[in-house]
């Protein structure tokens, strides 16, 4: 990781407008994510459990499973280390999640009639 790429909130047309994260920053310098180690979910890996999808944090690059995941270890890395982005590793999906402020987090676009650039799922 190691950019400086610009990331904003995404919309959400669930929730009020306004949503805004604190964190960007730390997305924004960590640039984009690494690729999904083969070993897959650090928190998964010991015990040969499965994952749905992985999370990267972007503050120290710990590969968790995400919440739809059993072991839910992107969470629980967040609820350990107060970690508050992670990045979504999953090839169809480009998009972070902030714990903290619970948004989503998209590249920003340079043309505000462009639609966000989730990915498929997001």
């Amino acid at each position: 990781m190691g950019g400086t790429e610009r990331w904003e909130v995404a919309p959400d047309a669930g929730r009020p407008e306004g949503r805004a994260c604190s964190h960007l920053d730390l997305i924004e310098q960590s640039g984009a994510p690494g690729a999904a180690p083969a070993t897959g979910c650090q928190g998964c890996a010991p015990h040969a459990a499965r994952w749905v999808r992985l999370r990267q944090c972007v503050t120290c690059g710990y590969v968790g499973c995400c919440d739809s995941s059993p072991g839910r270890h992107a969470y629980g890395h967040h609820a350990r280390s107060g970690h508050p982005v992670a990045v979504s590793l999953a090839p169809d999906e480009d998009w972070a999640w902030c714990f903290p402020d619970e948004v989503f987090l998209v590249r920003a676009r340079p043309d505000a009639a462009d639609p966000p650039t989730g990915g498929a799922r997001y």
